[in-house]
Protein backbone atom coordinates (compact mmCIF):
# COMPACT_ATOMS: atom_id res chain seq x y z
CA UNK A 1 0.00 0.00 0.00
CA UNK A 2 1.35 3.46 -0.89
CA UNK A 3 2.16 5.69 2.13
CA UNK A 4 -0.63 8.13 1.31
CA UNK A 5 -3.13 5.27 0.99
CA UNK A 6 -1.94 3.80 4.28
CA UNK A 7 -2.37 7.18 5.99
CA UNK A 8 -5.88 7.59 4.57
CA UNK A 9 -6.84 4.11 5.76
CA UNK A 10 -5.39 4.82 9.20
CA UNK A 11 -7.56 7.94 9.49
CA UNK A 12 -10.64 5.78 9.08
CA UNK A 13 -9.83 3.66 12.12
CA UNK A 14 -10.33 6.33 14.83
CA UNK A 15 -13.59 7.38 13.20
CA UNK A 16 -14.97 3.82 13.29
CA UNK A 17 -13.54 3.26 16.76
CA UNK A 18 -15.08 6.36 18.40
CA UNK A 19 -18.47 5.85 16.78
CA UNK A 20 -18.70 2.15 17.57
CA UNK A 21 -17.57 2.50 21.18
CA UNK A 22 -20.21 5.20 21.66
CA UNK A 23 -22.82 3.11 19.80
CA UNK A 24 -23.67 5.91 17.39
CA UNK A 25 -26.16 5.33 14.60
CA UNK A 26 -24.76 3.26 11.72
CA UNK A 27 -25.56 5.98 9.20
CA UNK A 28 -23.01 8.23 10.94
CA UNK A 29 -20.09 5.94 10.02
CA UNK A 30 -17.86 6.87 7.03
CA UNK A 31 -19.04 3.95 4.91
CA UNK A 32 -18.38 5.67 1.59
CA UNK A 33 -14.74 6.31 2.50
CA UNK A 34 -14.45 2.67 3.54
CA UNK A 35 -15.86 1.45 0.22
CA UNK A 36 -13.23 3.45 -1.64
CA UNK A 37 -10.42 1.93 0.42
CA UNK A 38 -11.74 -1.64 0.14
CA UNK A 39 -11.17 -1.70 -3.62
CA UNK A 40 -7.40 -1.95 -3.25
CA UNK A 41 -5.48 -5.04 -2.26
CA UNK A 42 -5.22 -4.03 1.39
CA UNK A 43 -9.00 -4.05 1.88
CA UNK A 44 -9.11 -7.25 4.00
CA UNK A 45 -6.33 -5.95 6.25
CA UNK A 46 -8.26 -2.72 6.78
CA UNK A 47 -11.41 -4.64 7.69
CA UNK A 48 -9.52 -6.73 10.23
CA UNK A 49 -8.12 -3.55 11.79
CA UNK A 50 -11.63 -2.10 11.98
CA UNK A 51 -12.82 -5.32 13.62
CA UNK A 52 -10.08 -4.99 16.26
CA UNK A 53 -11.00 -1.34 16.88
CA UNK A 54 -14.73 -2.06 17.24
CA UNK A 55 -16.29 -5.43 18.14
CA UNK A 56 -12.95 -6.84 19.36
CA UNK A 57 -11.86 -3.65 21.13
CA UNK A 58 -10.82 -4.44 24.73
CA UNK A 59 -13.43 -1.99 26.04
CA UNK A 60 -16.18 -3.71 24.06
CA UNK A 61 -15.05 -7.16 25.14
CA UNK A 62 -15.19 -6.06 28.77
CA UNK A 63 -18.27 -3.82 28.47
CA UNK A 64 -20.21 -4.91 25.37
CA UNK A 65 -22.62 -2.72 23.44
CA UNK A 66 -26.14 -3.80 22.53
CA UNK A 67 -26.17 -7.21 20.82
CA UNK A 68 -28.54 -5.88 18.17
CA UNK A 69 -26.20 -2.96 17.51
CA UNK A 70 -23.13 -5.20 17.13
CA UNK A 71 -25.08 -7.54 14.84
CA UNK A 72 -26.21 -4.72 12.56
CA UNK A 73 -22.71 -3.25 12.44
CA UNK A 74 -21.06 -6.56 11.53
CA UNK A 75 -23.71 -7.30 8.92
CA UNK A 76 -23.01 -3.95 7.26
CA UNK A 77 -19.26 -4.53 7.42
CA UNK A 78 -19.71 -7.92 5.74
CA UNK A 79 -21.89 -6.38 3.03
CA UNK A 80 -19.21 -3.83 2.24
CA UNK A 81 -16.61 -6.58 2.02
CA UNK A 82 -18.72 -8.87 -0.17
CA UNK A 83 -19.48 -6.03 -2.58
CA UNK A 84 -15.83 -5.81 -3.67
CA UNK A 85 -14.18 -9.11 -2.64
CA UNK A 86 -15.16 -12.64 -3.66
CA UNK A 87 -13.10 -14.39 -0.97
CA UNK A 88 -14.90 -14.46 2.41
CA UNK A 89 -13.14 -13.03 5.43
CA UNK A 90 -13.52 -15.73 8.07
CA UNK A 91 -12.89 -13.42 11.04
CA UNK A 92 -15.92 -11.28 10.15
CA UNK A 93 -18.24 -14.28 9.96
CA UNK A 94 -16.84 -15.75 13.17
CA UNK A 95 -17.45 -12.46 14.97
CA UNK A 96 -21.01 -12.34 13.64
CA UNK A 97 -21.64 -15.92 14.75
CA UNK A 98 -20.53 -15.03 18.28
CA UNK A 99 -22.89 -12.08 18.37
CA UNK A 100 -25.81 -14.11 17.01
CA UNK A 101 -25.40 -16.56 19.88
CA UNK A 102 -25.41 -13.84 22.55
CA UNK A 103 -28.54 -12.77 24.43
CA UNK A 104 -29.68 -9.16 24.44
CA UNK A 105 -29.39 -7.66 27.96
CA UNK A 106 -31.60 -4.86 29.26
CA UNK A 107 -28.48 -2.72 29.72
CA UNK A 108 -25.75 -2.06 27.19
CA UNK A 109 -22.55 -0.03 27.30
CA UNK A 110 -21.14 3.02 25.57
CA UNK A 111 -17.53 4.12 25.92
CA UNK A 112 -15.93 7.47 25.22
CA UNK A 113 -12.18 7.92 24.76
CA UNK A 114 -10.53 10.83 26.58
CA UNK A 115 -7.44 12.75 25.37
CA UNK A 116 -5.47 11.33 28.31
CA UNK A 117 -5.90 7.81 26.96
CA UNK A 118 -8.41 7.01 29.69
CA UNK A 119 -12.06 6.41 28.89
CA UNK A 120 -15.54 6.84 30.32
CA UNK A 121 -17.80 3.78 30.09
CA UNK A 122 -21.51 4.01 30.79
CA UNK A 123 -24.10 1.36 31.38
CA UNK A 124 -27.27 2.65 29.74
CA UNK A 125 -30.79 1.50 29.14
CA UNK A 126 -31.35 0.05 25.66
CA UNK A 127 -34.56 2.13 25.44
CA UNK A 128 -34.53 5.93 24.98
CA UNK A 129 -37.41 6.28 27.45
CA UNK A 130 -37.18 3.74 30.25
CA UNK A 131 -38.98 3.64 33.62
CA UNK A 132 -40.72 6.90 32.68
CA UNK A 133 -37.53 8.95 32.31
CA UNK A 134 -35.06 10.00 29.60
CA UNK A 135 -32.22 10.18 32.14
CA UNK A 136 -30.97 6.64 31.54
CA UNK A 137 -29.22 7.53 28.27
CA UNK A 138 -26.61 10.13 27.31
CA UNK A 139 -27.71 13.13 25.24
CA UNK A 140 -25.56 15.21 22.89
CA UNK A 141 -25.38 18.35 25.06
CA UNK A 142 -23.74 16.27 27.81
CA UNK A 143 -21.00 15.35 25.34
CA UNK A 144 -20.69 18.96 24.19
CA UNK A 145 -20.38 20.26 27.76
CA UNK A 146 -17.82 17.54 28.58
CA UNK A 147 -15.72 18.65 25.59
CA UNK A 148 -15.87 22.26 26.78
CA UNK A 149 -14.86 21.21 30.29
CA UNK A 150 -11.87 19.23 29.01
CA UNK A 151 -10.82 22.31 27.03
CA UNK A 152 -11.26 24.52 30.13
CA UNK A 153 -10.07 22.41 33.10
CA UNK A 154 -9.20 25.48 35.21
CA UNK A 155 -12.93 26.21 35.57
CA UNK A 156 -13.24 23.02 37.66
CA UNK A 157 -9.80 22.36 39.16
CA UNK A 158 -9.79 22.11 42.98
CA UNK A 159 -13.42 23.27 43.16
CA UNK A 160 -16.73 21.87 44.39
CA UNK A 161 -18.94 21.08 41.41
CA UNK A 162 -22.69 20.49 41.64
CA UNK A 163 -24.34 18.96 38.58
CA UNK A 164 -28.12 19.28 38.20
CA UNK A 165 -29.83 16.44 36.36
CA UNK A 166 -26.75 14.24 35.94
CA UNK A 167 -28.53 11.45 34.03
CA UNK A 168 -26.18 8.62 33.08
CA UNK A 169 -23.18 10.63 34.33
CA UNK A 170 -21.05 11.23 31.21
CA UNK A 171 -20.25 14.91 31.82
CA UNK A 172 -19.40 14.46 35.48
CA UNK A 173 -17.25 11.39 34.94
CA UNK A 174 -15.28 13.17 32.21
CA UNK A 175 -14.74 16.15 34.52
CA UNK A 176 -13.70 13.91 37.43
CA UNK A 177 -11.15 12.13 35.23
CA UNK A 178 -9.68 15.17 33.47
CA UNK A 179 -10.34 18.42 35.38
CA UNK A 180 -9.28 17.64 39.00
CA UNK A 181 -12.29 18.98 40.96
CA UNK A 182 -11.97 18.69 44.74
CA UNK A 183 -15.56 17.47 45.09
CA UNK A 184 -18.11 16.43 42.50
CA UNK A 185 -21.79 16.13 43.43
CA UNK A 186 -23.93 14.28 40.92
CA UNK A 187 -27.66 14.83 41.39
CA UNK A 188 -30.97 13.70 39.96
CA UNK A 189 -34.50 13.06 41.17
CA UNK A 190 -35.43 9.73 39.60
CA UNK A 191 -34.72 6.58 41.60
CA UNK A 192 -33.74 4.48 38.58
CA UNK A 193 -31.42 7.21 37.30
CA UNK A 194 -29.71 7.51 40.67
CA UNK A 195 -29.22 3.74 40.88
CA UNK A 196 -27.66 3.60 37.42
CA UNK A 197 -25.59 6.70 38.14
CA UNK A 198 -24.04 5.08 41.20
CA UNK A 199 -23.23 2.01 39.13
CA UNK A 200 -21.55 4.09 36.42
CA UNK A 201 -19.43 5.94 38.96
CA UNK A 202 -18.15 2.65 40.38
CA UNK A 203 -17.78 1.19 36.88
CA UNK A 204 -15.28 3.97 36.12
CA UNK A 205 -13.09 3.30 39.13
CA UNK A 206 -14.24 6.16 41.35
CA UNK A 207 -15.17 5.52 44.97
CA UNK A 208 -18.48 6.85 46.17
CA UNK A 209 -19.27 8.53 49.46
CA UNK A 210 -22.62 7.86 51.19
CA UNK A 211 -25.74 9.44 49.68
CA UNK A 212 -26.23 12.88 51.10
CA UNK A 213 -27.99 16.17 50.74
CA UNK A 214 -25.43 17.69 53.09
CA UNK A 215 -21.83 17.25 51.85
CA UNK A 216 -20.59 19.27 54.81
CA UNK A 217 -21.32 16.24 57.00
CA UNK A 218 -18.71 14.26 55.12
CA UNK A 219 -15.41 16.12 55.49
CA UNK A 220 -12.15 14.74 54.31
CA UNK A 221 -11.13 13.31 50.98
CA UNK A 222 -11.44 10.17 48.98
CA UNK A 223 -9.64 7.62 51.12
CA UNK A 224 -8.96 5.30 48.21
CA UNK A 225 -7.14 7.68 45.93
CA UNK A 226 -5.90 11.06 47.13
CA UNK A 227 -5.71 12.31 43.55
CA UNK A 228 -9.38 11.60 42.86
CA UNK A 229 -12.18 13.97 43.84
CA UNK A 230 -14.69 13.29 46.55
CA UNK A 231 -17.69 11.95 44.67
CA UNK A 232 -21.25 11.98 45.93
CA UNK A 233 -24.71 11.30 44.52
CA UNK A 234 -27.59 13.39 45.85
CA UNK A 235 -31.31 12.94 45.41
CA UNK A 236 -32.38 16.42 44.34
CA UNK A 237 -35.94 17.17 43.28
CA UNK A 238 -36.01 20.72 41.94
CA UNK A 239 -39.63 21.24 42.95
CA UNK A 240 -39.27 20.31 46.62
CA UNK A 241 -35.63 20.92 47.60
CA UNK A 242 -35.31 23.66 50.21
CA UNK A 243 -32.95 26.62 50.31
CA UNK A 244 -31.10 25.27 53.41
CA UNK A 245 -30.60 21.92 51.64
CA UNK A 246 -29.13 23.72 48.63
CA UNK A 247 -26.97 25.92 50.85
CA UNK A 248 -25.31 22.81 52.29
CA UNK A 249 -23.77 21.94 48.92
CA UNK A 250 -21.64 25.14 48.87
CA UNK A 251 -20.76 24.73 45.18
CA UNK A 252 -18.10 26.74 43.41
CA UNK A 253 -19.44 25.61 40.03
CA UNK A 254 -22.92 24.53 38.96
CA UNK A 255 -23.54 22.74 35.66
CA UNK A 256 -26.41 21.07 33.83
CA UNK A 257 -26.75 19.53 30.37
CA UNK A 258 -29.81 18.82 28.24
CA UNK A 259 -32.38 19.58 30.93
CA UNK A 260 -34.47 22.05 28.88
CA UNK A 261 -36.70 19.50 27.21
CA UNK A 262 -40.13 20.91 28.14
CA UNK A 263 -41.63 24.10 29.65
CA UNK A 264 -42.25 22.43 33.01
CA UNK A 265 -38.60 21.53 33.53
CA UNK A 266 -37.52 25.01 32.40
CA UNK A 267 -39.66 26.61 35.09
CA UNK A 268 -38.45 24.13 37.72
CA UNK A 269 -34.81 24.72 36.76
CA UNK A 270 -35.12 28.50 37.01
CA UNK A 271 -36.81 28.19 40.41
CA UNK A 272 -34.01 26.01 41.78
CA UNK A 273 -31.41 28.42 40.36
CA UNK A 274 -33.21 31.26 42.16
CA UNK A 275 -33.03 29.31 45.41
CA UNK A 276 -29.34 28.60 44.87
CA UNK A 277 -28.76 32.30 44.28
CA UNK A 278 -30.71 33.25 47.40
CA UNK A 279 -28.70 30.96 49.67
CA UNK A 280 -25.32 32.21 48.44
CA UNK A 281 -25.64 35.90 49.28
CA UNK A 282 -22.77 35.83 51.77
CA UNK A 283 -20.31 34.01 49.56
CA UNK A 284 -18.95 34.30 46.06
CA UNK A 285 -21.56 33.29 43.51
CA UNK A 286 -20.76 30.00 41.77
CA UNK A 287 -20.00 29.92 38.08
CA UNK A 288 -23.00 28.32 36.40
CA UNK A 289 -23.05 26.67 32.97
CA UNK A 290 -26.16 25.28 31.30
CA UNK A 291 -25.68 23.31 28.06
CA UNK A 292 -28.53 22.35 25.77
CA UNK A 293 -29.44 21.27 22.28
CA UNK A 294 -31.79 23.66 20.51
CA UNK A 295 -34.62 21.36 19.50
CA UNK A 296 -37.48 23.77 20.07
CA UNK A 297 -36.51 27.47 19.88
CA UNK A 298 -39.60 28.37 21.91
CA UNK A 299 -38.37 26.30 24.85
CA UNK A 300 -34.97 28.03 24.71
CA UNK A 301 -36.67 31.41 24.49
CA UNK A 302 -38.76 30.52 27.52
CA UNK A 303 -35.58 29.70 29.46
CA UNK A 304 -33.88 33.02 28.72
CA UNK A 305 -37.12 34.91 29.37
CA UNK A 306 -37.57 33.21 32.74
CA UNK A 307 -33.93 33.95 33.62
CA UNK A 308 -34.61 37.62 32.91
CA UNK A 309 -37.79 37.54 34.99
CA UNK A 310 -35.81 35.96 37.85
CA UNK A 311 -33.08 38.60 37.59
CA UNK A 312 -30.40 36.13 36.55
CA UNK A 313 -28.06 37.65 33.90
CA UNK A 314 -26.53 35.32 31.31
CA UNK A 315 -24.15 35.26 28.38
CA UNK A 316 -23.49 32.73 25.64
CA UNK A 317 -20.22 30.81 25.86
CA UNK A 318 -18.36 30.83 22.51
CA UNK A 319 -18.48 27.56 20.59
CA UNK A 320 -15.45 25.42 21.37
CA UNK A 321 -13.24 23.81 18.77
CA UNK A 322 -12.80 20.37 20.31
CA UNK A 323 -14.63 17.45 18.78
CA UNK A 324 -13.59 14.60 21.03
CA UNK A 325 -16.85 12.69 21.07
CA UNK A 326 -19.12 11.55 18.25
CA UNK A 327 -22.54 13.18 18.13
CA UNK A 328 -24.90 14.46 15.48
CA UNK A 329 -22.97 16.89 13.28
CA UNK A 330 -26.03 19.06 12.61
CA UNK A 331 -26.96 19.46 16.28
CA UNK A 332 -27.27 23.11 17.31
CA UNK A 333 -25.87 23.24 20.84
CA UNK A 334 -25.17 26.09 23.20
CA UNK A 335 -23.72 26.74 26.62
CA UNK A 336 -24.98 29.68 28.67
CA UNK A 337 -22.99 31.11 31.56
CA UNK A 338 -25.33 32.41 34.27
CA UNK A 339 -24.48 35.04 36.89
CA UNK A 340 -26.36 33.99 40.02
Amino acid sequence: MAPEESAAAARLLPSFERRFLAARTLRSFPWQSLEEKLRDSSGPELLLNILRKTVKHPLCVKHPPSVKYARCFLSELIRKHEAVHTEPLDELYEALAEVLMAEEPTQSHRSYLLPSGDSVTLSESTAIVSHGTTGLVTWDAALYLAEWAIENPAAFAHRIVLELGSGAGLTGLAICKTCCPSTYIFSDCHTCVLEQLRGNILLNGLSLEPDTTDPARHPGHNAYNSESPRVMVAHLDWDVVTTPELAAFQPDVIIAADVLYCPETVLSLVRVLQRLSACLKNQQAPETYIAFTIRNPETCQLFTSELGRAGIPWEAVPHHNQKLFPYEEHSDMKILKLML
